[in-house]
């Protein structure tokens, strides 16, 4: 029976790089869009 739990556990580990990665390629482009932002609204607020 241990040789069937360790199987399982061989199939059902989580890794937390890969539950970050899949969130990159929409978190990337909200990133560089807020700073756009504020240097945008920087540098009106200094002109």
């Amino acid at each position: 029976m241990s040789a069937q739990q360790t199987q399982d556990d061989q199939v059902h580990t989580d890794d937390t790089l890969e539950e970050v990665t899949k969130h990159i390629p929409v978190v990337l482009p909200l990133a560089g869009a807020v700073t756009i932002f504020l240097l945008a609204f920087i540098a009106v607020k200094m002109a």
